[in-house]
């Protein structure tokens, strides 16, 4: 078989299995915002598939109207932007330090670092610790034990050591700048595609992620979205609205959960397109001109 033919049908393959992934991916999302935009008839005949059937904002409308779902929606926000920002701090200071050649004891830190990937005290030693550092029922239980990530610190130390020529760092060190220089002018503008990737990394797993509250919280005033979403469809039953003639209609429990779901979907979704824009300039800005 001819090179050129065989490289075109590994190609093919390779595009196929990508549709079919990005199909895998988008299809059960299309579905739930279609419901979720169906009325109420259409959801219970089965008739949504893709696509909206009899367009209406009534679902979307009753979940704003929620005061307890836009007040978890943006505490959500605040414990995601803040455990984006702790953590990127703790995975730069440390991935920086680890990352010294001449750091003694590197091997021995690097070594705990990594044990913690494989092992854990479990679920209880977690539970007592919180309680007994004062931080159960309280949004910090949720930022601070997983502020620090290894496996993130891990990978930002390999784009440390291996995208930061060494050339930059003894100019620096000649000009006069400390460790504390050499890191704000040098590593940290050489690192933005890295940057952007882990604090994406952050941000989705601190969003998605409602395990930690579900043991360390149990004030409703303090439940985060994904929380939220968890009771809400675990004990969502058909709901009572009124129509324009005032009497008494029924919202089908799937088209109230649809809705819901994709409230909480679309801000993190946003980040993604935002933070794109970060990867080119990253890349653009940490080009070394000979």
């Amino acid at each position: 078989m001819n090179t050129k033919v065989a490289n075109r049908i590994f190609d093919v393959i390779i595009y196929f299995i990508l549709i079919l992934a990005v199909l895998v991916s988008i299809i059960p999302f299309l579905h739930i915002a279609a419901k979720s935009l169906s009325s109420n008839e259409a959801v219970m005949t089965m008739k949504v598939t893709l696509l909206p059937v009899d367009f209406t904002l009534e679902a979307y409308s009753r979940v704003i109207g929620d005061v307890s779902m836009v007040k978890s929606l943006l505490l959500t926000v605040l414990v995601t932007v803040a455990f984006t920002v702790l953590g990127m701090f703790l995975t730069i200071c440390l991935a920086y330090a680890l990352s010294r050649k001449g750091l003694r004891g590197q091997k021995v830190f690097l070594l705990l670092v990594l044990f913690t990937l494989y092992f854990n005290g479990g679920i209880i030693p977690h539970f007592i610790n919180i309680f007994e550092l004062k931080l159960y029922n309280t949004i910090w239980s949720i930022i601070l034990p997983l502020a620090l990530s290894p496996f993130n610190m891990i990978i930002l130390r390999t784009f440390f050591l291996s995208s930061v020529p060494d050339s930059l760092e003894e100019s620096a060190k000649l000009d006069g700048c400390g460790h504390i220089g050499i890191l704000i002018k040098i590593f940290l503008p050489l690192s933005l595609p890295a940057l952007a990737t882990l604090s994406l990394f952050y941000a989705v797993g601190r969003w998605n992620a409602f395990s930690d509250a579900l043991f360390y919280i149990t004030e409703r005033s303090l439940y985060p979205i994904q929380l939220k979403l968890y009771y809400l469809i675990n004990a969502m039953g058909a709901t009572e609205t009124l129509d324009s003639a005032g009497s008494a209609t029924q919202l089908a429990p799937d088209v109230i959960k649809s809705a819901s779901v994709m409230f909480a979907t679309i801000p993190i979704l946003i980040v993604y397109p935002w933070l794109q824009k970060y990867f080119v300039t990253g890349i653009t800005v940490g080009a070394v001109k000979g």
